[in-house]
């Protein structure tokens, strides 16, 4: 299967052609006489479409009070992350076939804005960005408890996350990301000042409109979600017989999401935006199972966010 983004590419090139057309680099007019815009205008929004943009679901992650960490163990901190990345990528390939069919560890990876101690990261719908929370926070977890690089445990010492997840247009222009989705995921992890998950009104939309509430998905299944309209288009269908780690065909299972609770905060005030933010919180049960020895198996339960609105 070959693997396409349909994020809008803005080419630089292209842009300076509209402008060597319709405007002059410099000028210097002893009157200095405001120009007609108007042609300029034109052509730059025949070239950009700003109303075909895509919409992308941007999943922010960021280490809460990284800057409290000692210098020398900052400095092992994005090797650290990077690795749980990577864990978390093999994890969402290997135990969602059917949900992340269309991406690769190459496309995840080149999807990624890093910050060092977090990123953003995008996807195609918001479902697939929760399920990449979630698979990080298992990792995480294993981090914490000693499962995961134990004596580098040790010595950076336990850490947590926060993560937001928005739901807006996102374009790509000179090999880097922009868009509303980024910024508003960059403004709400800012005002969280403790590890939660927090998400906006596109994304509690999305999850309303296609499984009734966020709080539903420790009931869906994943045949339910292979009706999804987003998960209709060139996916293939024979994969949900598969299975899933997270959504199992059984509704009264015992594994998987067990509890999902969101709670609407209301709106945020970031540099003169208003955003709507709701605070999620959820926990799964999963079976971790060491690589390098399958015997080893264990059986935990995470949690994503937590039910604290206190200061947002």
């Amino acid at each position: 299967m070959k693997l396409r983004s349909s994020l809008k590419h803005l080419e630089l090139e292209q842009i300076k052609e509209i402008l060597n057309t319709k405007d002059k680099r410099v000028v210097f007019d002893k009157t200095n006489i405001i120009p007609d815009h108007r042609n300029l205008m034109t052509e730059l929004k025949k070239y950009i479409s700003y109303e075909r943009i895509s919409k992308k679901s941007v999943l922010g992650i960021d280490m809460y009070q990284y800057s409290s960490y000692g210098e020398f163990e900052q400095t092992l901190i994005p090797f650290l992350f990077k690795n749980m990345f990577e864990s978390t990528i093999k994890l969402c390939i290997e135990n969602h076939p059917f949900i992340f069919q269309k991406y690769n560890s190459e496309r995840i990876e080149r999807n990624f804005i890093s910050t060092g101690d977090g990123g953003f990261l995008l996807f195609d719908n918001p479902l697939q960005s929760l399920l990449f929370a979630i698979n990080f926070a298992v990792v995480l977890r294993a981090y914490n408890a000693y499962h995961y690089f134990p004596r580098l445990r040790r010595i950076i010492g336990g850490i947590n996350m926060r993560y937001a997840i928005t739901y807006d247009k996102v374009y790509k222009f000179d090999n880097n990301y922009y868009g509303r989705g980024i910024i508003n995921n960059a403004r709400i992890l800012i005002k969280d000042d403790l590890n939660r998950c927090l998400i906006d009104e596109h994304v509690h939309s999305w999850f309303t409109t296609n499984l009734d509430g966020v709080e539903n998905l420790q009931i869906v299944t994943l045949s339910d979600i292979s009706n999804i309209w987003e998960f209709s288009k060139g996916y293939d269908k024979s994969i949900v017989e598969k299975g899933d780690e997270i959504f199992e065909n059984e509704p009264s299972r015992k594994y998987g999401i067990i509890n999902s609770d969101i709670l609407k905060v209301g709106f945020i005030h970031s540099k003169e935006a208003l955003i709507s933010v709701y605070n999620l919180h959820m926990q799964a049960t999963i079976q971790l199972v060491n690589d390098d020895d399958p015997n080893q198996k264990r059986l935990i339960t995470v949690s994503l966010g937590n039910l604290n609105t206190t200061g947002i």
